[in-house]
């Protein structure tokens, strides 16, 4: 029986991060995998597979749509849609071979099959073979699964998840996204540039419900503008398949039955944390009632050895959240002494605009009663979305009333997904908004939205608008 000083259960980004910095620490470090592929839902089913073909559909609208407008004819564009999941999943294939070098590099173990707890210092992996490592530490990263609605079951067809989205054999005709939040709209997004009909049915009165309140509605204005069709408040009660027909049945805002008839419905309500058949009953670790592995503040379970991260644990599923965990728990095993600050974990949704949000939203600090003031900038008063074509959208600044110290940075935007890391690393310094406001911002950028906006917030100062 093989003996390491840490065993990493899951290989998706919070584990097979944590694995590596165990081992740029000095201890032998094994990572357990049950795919062929390490990268667990990122960067086979999730992350890299959407963004490949989200910028693939992007391309396509803009050859369809905008291109005219820069002075480019071109016949109109074609789309070989065989060939864009080839692409999709060659970004992936490279990106997990990529994995694979970090694994060697590192002299991690790697063993492929499922992993389960035998006793708090002994793994079990099921694979082609049975057999059993002890490891003095354990890492549990085995990541979440798309959520399955009990009247609207996976046919893994017509009925999809996330999963069977990103490989699909043909461009739907009429999407129905049961789910109005990032998942639903990146994939939504895809395919309504692609010329499908798409439909979002979502419980919540706005969609991204989760993030600021404003920022679901900017969005929702650009996404109408795409051709996206929404039903908010509405309840979805059962979803029926007859051959090639999908019927969505749902209760509205106003309480009367609506249906929605497509070829493909997208279930997109969620995922729920892996934990079954990882053995916790035999150590004694705990899951709350959404299945999640309860952890301290060290993110150590009920035995203290055995540690928990990523999509498992309470907080949002992020893949550079739990990539921030499992390097917290390397470096708690080496005896450092790591931070988390889990309120400047910025989150993003890959739709065009793009939105990105970091701190508070306004919406929590009314909760909490906090003294706060709002500066806001659109982006359509800024000359580089003006020489782009990407007008839509805006930058919302939150500072404390009294202190100016920013609290909370929202935005609607081309680019957000980068523009937000400029408020991240100013709250991480505790900065003031004035104090983004006085820095000198190249021109003309995107990044002079955020700027505007802090100006906006202190005392009402931004130049352009």
């Amino acid at each position: 029986m093989s003996s390491y000083d840490v065993v990493v259960i899951g290989s998706g980004p919070g584990g097979y991060v944590s694995a590596i910095r165990c081992a740029q620490l000095g201890m032998k470090t094994a990572l357990i995998e049950k795919y062929a592929t390490l990268g667990g839902t990122c960067l086979n089913v999730g992350c890299i597979p959407s963004k490949a073909l989200l910028d693939s559909s992007e391309h396509y609208h803009m050859a369809a749509h905008s291109f005219a407008d820069h002075g480019i004819n071109i016949d109109p564009p074609k789309i070989d849609f065989a060939k864009m999941i080839e692409r999709k999943s060659g970004v992936v294939d490279i990106t997990c071979d990529g994995i694979d070098y970090l694994m060697k590099k590192n002299e991690i173990t790697v063993l492929h099959g499922f992993g389960s707890l035998i006793d708090k210092n002994t793994v079990q992996v099921d694979g082609e073979e049975t057999s059993q490592v002890t490891a003095k530490h354990i890492i549990l990263a085995t990541g979440s699964k798309p959520i399955e609605l009990p009247f609207a079951k996976f046919d893994k067809e017509r009925v999809i998840s996330s999963t069977e989205a990103l490989s699909l054999k043909e461009i739907p005709k009429h999407m129905i996204v049961i789910g109005g939040g990032v998942i639903g709209l990146e994939l939504g997004s895809v395919y309504k540039r692609l010329g499908a009909e798409v439909t979002i049915v979502e419980y919540a009165p706005n969609i991204i419900p989760t993030m600021d309140g404003a920022m679901g509605k900017e969005l929702m204005r650009s996404l109408k503008k795409l051709g996206m069709k929404f039903s908010l408040s509405s309840k979805v009660s059962n979803v029926t398949r007859d051959g090639d027909v999908v019927k969505v049945t749902a209760t509205n805002k106003k309480g009367d039955e609506v249906v929605f008839e497509g070829d493909y419905c997208l279930v997109a309500v969620g995922r729920g944390a892996y934990t079954a058949k990882l053995g916790l009953e035999n150590v004694g670790i705990e899951t709350d009632e959404r299945g999640r592995i309860n952890v301290n503040d060290h993110l150590q379970t009920a035995v203290p050895n055995i540690y928990a991260i990523g999509d498992v644990i309470k907080g949002a599923m992020l893949a550079h959240k739990a990539e921030e965990e499992g390097v917290f728990v390397a470096e708690s095993i080496a005896g450092e002494k790591p931070h988390i600050n889990y309120n400047l974990i910025p989150g993003i949704v890959y739709t065009w605009p793009e939105v990105a949000a970091v701190g508070k939203t306004e919406e929590q600090l009314k909760e909490e009663g906090a003294a706060y003031k709002v500066g806001s900038f659109p982006m359509r008063a800024l000359g580089r979305s003006r020489a782009s074509g990407d007008i839509d959208g805006v930058v919302k600044v939150l500072a404390d009333k009294i202190t100016d110290e920013i609290l909370g940075v929202h935005i609607v935007a081309a680019r957000a997904a980068d523009i937000i890391m400029e408020a991240v690393i100013a709250m991480e310094f505790r900065a003031s908004a004035e104090d983004i406001g006085r820095i000198s911002h190249g021109h003309p950028t995107y990044t002079e939205a955020l700027k505007e906006a802090a100006l906006a917030a202190t005392a009402n100062r931004a130049i352009h608008s």
